[in-house]
């Protein structure tokens, strides 16, 4: 591995960002939209970019006479090669209607560099860890995270795309003509009200100590798995797995649990966990019993099982167990951060 090569990058792309926006200064919104000054390689043309953004944001005009003016005032004119290089950004692209794939280009090479840079750290640290291999591997993934987040993507869609799969949605929904159009949760009451879980639902049952949370949702996962044969994972960060399986096997076996624990059963009770042991291990169900789970840890196992096993649903059991980032100033906080992550 040579890590002497020059870092990833492309002059010429960050040329035609600033030029383009020089010529045009709508371009400068959607270079907004994308970059920041961090994301040029080149020195002076990261001082151009926050040169533009500074004249921009007190709504001055945005053109080569105003941001010579305004490198001189800050003494860097000189610096990035005086009027000359101001003067040839606009020669470096003849129009800005290119603008945002430019910034593509741009900010990918950003993205690379501090993945080059990351994973130099990771390996720096790696050999002079003196045992503590748990406090890399959460910087590790917290950094590559962090990275990650920051990726290109644009979230814009025009209400013509939008309306249309709606209008495809709803009638869907009225061909079908169902109560519950989402995953069913075994709970009448409950599915009447939500329509069943749906796609990128979030949803968090919240009560006071001792009121039958854990219950629930095993009880809706146990549903999901076994009624409505859909893959998901049940993070347990109170119950070990086997306490899990075997709260699983008392309920869907309509076994007393105290029973089971002090081993007062009855000759009945046999065939009924019998039963409902060979049912459950049919189930797509996933268990994690991680003490101490973290945020970014639970995102990059559930990713995994959904491109290995395409889990449907995802069931944590529970939150304020859950291992928040760094930096929250309390606990409340923490929980509030670790909600939005998901």
């Amino acid at each position: 591995m040579n890590l002497e090569k020059m870092p990833p990058q492309n002059m010429e792309a960050e040329m035609a960002v600033l030029g383009s926006m020089l010529i045009e200064e709508n371009a400068i919104a959607d270079a907004i939209e994308f970059l920041e000054g961090s994301c040029f390689y080149n020195d002076a043309n990261r001082k151009v970019f926050e040169c533009i953004l500074g004249l921009y944001g007190r709504g001055k005009a945005v053109d080569i006479l105003t941001l010579i003016e305004e490198l001189k005032k800050t003494q860097d004119l000189e610096r990035i090669g005086g009027a000359s290089y101001v003067t040839n950004l606009t020669t470096a692209v003849p129009t800005a209607a290119n603008i945002k794939h430019y910034a593509h280009i741009v900010k990918e090479k950003s993205i690379l560099r501090n993945l080059i840079t990351t994973s130099t750290n990771i390996i720096s640290e790696s050999y002079d860890a003196h045992g503590d291999v748990e406090r890399i591997l959460d910087r590790a993934e917290r950094d590559i995270f962090e990275i990650s987040s920051k990726k290109v993507d644009t979230n814009f869609a025009p209400i013509r795309e939008i309306i249309k799969d709606s209008i495809e949605t709803i009638d869907l929904l009225y061909q079908r003509k169902a109560h519950v159009t989402g995953i069913g949760t075994g709970f009448n009451d409950f599915d009447s009200l939500t329509a069943g879980l749906h796609r990128s639902d979030l949803i968090i049952f919240a009560g006071r100590p001792s009121m039958g949370k854990s219950a629930l949702v095993t009880s809706i996962a146990e549903h999901v798995g076994l009624v409505e044969k859909k893959p998901l994972v049940l993070f347990s960060l109170e119950m070990s797995k086997e306490q899990l399986v075997q709260r699983m096997l008392c309920s869907h076996a309509r076994v007393n649990a105290h029973s089971v624990r002090t081993g007062f059963l009855s000759q009945s009770d046999w065939p009924k966990l019998t039963n409902a042991a060979g049912k459950l291990s049919e189930a797509p169900i996933f268990i994690d019993d991680t003490a101490s789970l973290s945020v970014l840890e639970l995102r990059a196992k559930a990713r995994r099982l959904k491109s290995q096993h395409d889990i449907q649903l995802i069931v944590v059991d529970y939150l304020q167990l859950m291992q928040g980032l760094p930096g929250s100033e309390n606990r409340q906080q923490e929980i509030s951060e670790i909600s939005r992550s998901l």
